[in-house]
């Protein structure tokens, strides 16, 4: 698409557009009323020819838009782009040119005219932005395409709204109109004075996402001191969250960013438990997870997976916190602990240690937050939840020898809890208690390896030994398959997929292992 660009002064819209090329579109001409406008020079660096038609003192708005069009008339364009264009344009120059695009510095129809960012302030709005519109004849009343808001704060002066609606509104909203006019998704319908936009629908992972998040708390810093850090709340979210936790004993010092982080992941990982269960998670990752009769005995065996690498961690627990279980939290040293509820009893006993943070969450676990999103420079990813929980009947037995009914149970629960583990993950089981973890490597088999030494060196009163393993991926080579059968693995639960499946699968009934596939990935990669 071929664009003609007007404006007065510096032309801020019009050169950001050039530079993104949204849709690929590119201009073929930039004109201006102004020989001293900034936006010449800015322009000609670009490559991007330039016309200067001001207007004489006496002259008719009609014959200047005339001289307009005939200046414009050496160049071919399809739309034409607005950006502080000080003059109102008749239906002279609007009814022969292609459509024409303007952008207003609030949300229209509230505060037109000149002085929008004074009438915001004034009116004491919360919130203004600025709306890209089809021209027409009227001033600020043509049809909007799109707009974009901007939240007003306390203090705000004209000059502060002024730069923020430019560089986090009309910077976002006037390329998004561009790029729809140059996909030819824009219907314009001047005779209800509206515009549609093929494609710009709503639903789970809509075509626009609006974002408002109130800051719920300033925190010490972020990831290291020198970072600064704030945790923001979503306030409609109904699930069981670290963001909406009561710190119960508030004399301890207040969460920190990776504190946050971590019992996030933490909590996550025993929502996936109806029965009692409990996580002990570094560094976003399990140092281990058990399910257990009773809260206490699924605390001591998640523990007693690596107890070493559990010293400074994050302890979740998906049922009331017992006296039991809170003397075996403070038996070791520990960051945070989050449970839906506790005992008089137990919260006596954990508020003896005066810098474990102490946090109790609702017990609504059934997901209601159905994506996750992770920031990137310049823009964020957005998914689904893994939500994933297969049972017996979706596992495919692929070796001669059958899973046992009790390692078929351990391999669902290694399943759901390798899902909390970085990529490449491994891990063991017995039973429901995770045995040895290996997370976050970049090769499979040395995360097999890991998980065997950790079983072998830091578990307490269990080891690989007759214990099934679960891999977050498929498995490129047999080597991981010969490493693990080694160290006394007897089934392993894997998504398969690999073109070398039939080697690995040779692997394992070589060694007399069994062998299960789901059918579908784990990877977790934050």
């Amino acid at each position: 698409m071929k664009l003609a660009g007007m404006a007065s002064n510096r032309g801020r819209n019009l050169l950001n557009i050039a530079d993104r090329a949204p849709g690929d579109a590119e201009f073929s001409v930039i004109l201006t009323n102004d020989a001293d406008a900034p936006v010449l020079a800015e322009a000609e660096e670009r490559g991007i020819p330039t016309e200067v038609v001001e207007r004489d003192d006496d002259e008719e708005r009609e014959a200047h838009e005339l001289r307009v069009l005939d200046a414009l008339d050496d160049y071919d364009f399809d739309l034409v782009c607005l950006d502080g264009y000080m003059r109102v344009l008749t239906e002279t120059f609007v009814d022969e040119v292609p459509t024409t695009l303007n952008v207003h510095p609030s949300l229209l129809p509230s505060f037109g005219g000149m002085d929008a960012h004074e009438q915001v302030l004034d009116a004491g709005v919360k919130v203004t932005g600025c709306t890209v519109h089809v021209v027409d004849e009227t001033v600020d009343g043509g049809p909007v395409v799109t707009q974009e808001p901007v939240p007003v704060h306390e203090g705000d002066d004209e000059d502060d709204l002024k730069e923020r609606v430019l560089y986090e509104a009309e910077f976002a909203a006037y390329p998004r109109a561009v790029e729809w006019f140059a996909e030819d998704r824009v219907t314009v319908n001047p005779d209800q004075g509206t515009v549609s936009v093929e494609g710009d629908q709503a639903g789970p992972l809509p075509a626009r996402r609006l974002l408002s998040n109130d800051r719920a708390a300033d925190l010490r810093y972020g990831e290291n001191p020198h970072q600064d850090a704030a945790v923001y709340a979503d306030r409609t979210t109904e699930e069981a969250s670290v963001v909406h936790a009561d710190q119960l004993n508030e004399g301890a010092k207040a969460l920190s960013y990776n504190n946050y982080n971590d019992a996030d992941g933490a909590l996550n990982l025993i929502k996936e438990f109806d029965e009692p269960a409990a996580a002990v998670i570094k560094h976003t990752n399990p140092a281990g997870c058990a399910v257990a009769d009773t809260l206490a005995d699924a605390y001591a065996d998640a523990l007693a997976t690596d107890p070493k690498s559990a010293f400074g961690g994050i302890v979740a627990l998906n049922r009331e916190c017992d006296v039991e279980t809170a003397e075996q939290i403070i038996d070791s040293f520990k960051e945070v602990v989050v449970a839906p509820g506790y005992t008089d009893d137990a919260l006596d006993a954990l508020f003896e240690k005066d810098n474990l943070r102490v946090l109790d969450v609702s017990d609504q676990y059934d997901v209601s937050e159905q994506f996750t999103e992770k920031p990137l420079v310049g823009g964020r990813l957005v998914q689904e939840r893994d939500q994933q929980a297969p049972t017996v009947d979706d596992l495919e037995v692929v070796t001669e020898r059958e899973p046992t009914e009790a390692q078929l149970e351990s391999m669902l629960f290694a399943w759901r809890t390798i899902k909390h583990v970085k990529s490449n993950a491994i891990l063991f089981a017995q039973g429901t208690e995770t045995v040895g973890v290996g997370a976050g490597q970049v090769s499979r088999v040395d995360a097999v390896r890991i998980a065997e030494m950790k079983a072998n060196e830091d578990a307490q009163g269990k080891g690989p030994e007759g214990a099934v393993m679960a891999s977050d991926a498929f498995f490129p080579f047999p080597d991981g398959i010969e490493v693990a059968a080694d160290a006394g693995i007897e089934a392993v639960i894997q998504p398969g997929g690999s073109k070398n499946d039939d080697k690995v699968v040779a692997a394992a009934d070589e060694h007399d292992v069994a062998m299960v596939m789901t059918g579908q990935r784990a990877f977790r990669h934050d």
